[in-house]
């Protein structure tokens, strides 16, 4: 069970949920991925729930305000990106073609932060960590493992994400099917699959992977928790098993399991 203690820049570094029922939301993850909950004032009548495993922090969660509810923000996931400097990460994303939907502020003590929307659509956050680093455990079930970019740019997005944050994508080296695999420093963290794939009625966005045990456990038990799916579990060739679902208010996330050892 690995400890993780400091995010190198360009990693993912924390996962929040945007939801419209905290209660319910907390009520769905923790039954489905074991998460303990640990709430905390954000505001009056605001509370900011973080999600642990064995006492370190695996993600977040808190309400979508009334404003953003009434613009149609929908449930959804945040992913947000280590970075050793955010208001020079926010500059070099608008030199980019980036759009910074809110400028670098801090969080109190635990960091700064700003949310940036890259030139496809794609909206993440960049965190600049202080007292708090962020994810505080991998390897486990429940935990962030990987995520996809779904853009209507593979091209732009390859250009952009490299030059902010020095990542590499390419395709696989037996990968016909064009699928870019993200790999920041000597690690593999994510991919884009190619937009000839995507759903053109779905908006760009960031896709975050839960690992779990056993992927064709998981997708049922969160339908049977009022979530839906997606994508039934299926095979990744090479890699482990998939499936995309949804909580019950509606915020789609991907599970993963590796395969069998020996």
């Amino acid at each position: 069970m690995p400890n993780v203690d400091k995010h190198s820049p360009g990693s993912f570094s924390w996962v929040e949920l945007a939801t419209t029922d905290q209660n319910a939301a907390k009520k769905f993850y923790s039954s489905l991925f074991g998460w303990s909950i640990n709430d905390a004032p954000l505001g009056p009548d605001e509370i900011y729930t973080i999600f642990r495993i064995d006492g370190r922090d695996a993600a977040a969660g808190y309400t979508i305000s009334a404003a953003d509810r009434a613009q149609g923000v929908p449930p959804h996931w945040n992913l947000y990106i280590a970075t050793a400097n955010a208001d020079q990460t926010a500059v070099s994303a608008g030199d980019l073609g980036g759009t910074v939907l809110a400028p670098p502020f801090d969080v109190g003590e635990s960091g700064r932060m700003s949310v940036i929307q890259d030139p496809g659509g794609a909206i993440f956050c960049v965190w600049q960590a202080n007292k708090n680093q962020g994810i505080g455990i991998s390897g486990v079930e429940g935990t962030l493992c990987w995520a996809d970019l779904n853009t209507p740019d593979t091209d732009g997005a390859k250009k952009f994400y490299e030059s902010l944050f020095g990542w590499t994508m390419t395709p696989g080296e037996k990968d016909p099917n064009g699928y870019l695999h993200i790999k920041n420093g000597e690690e593999f963290i994510g991919g884009a699959p190619p937009a000839a794939q995507r759903d053109p009625k779905i908006p760009p966005h960031w896709l975050p992977y839960f690992y779990v045990n056993d992927v064709d456990a998981s997708a049922p038990k969160a339908k049977q928790l009022g979530g839906g799916i997606y994508m039934e579990p299926m095979k990744v060739e090479n890699v482990g098993r998939m499936a995309v679902v949804a909580d019950p208010q509606g915020a789609v996330f991907a599970i993963f399991s590796a395969p069998p050892q020996g």
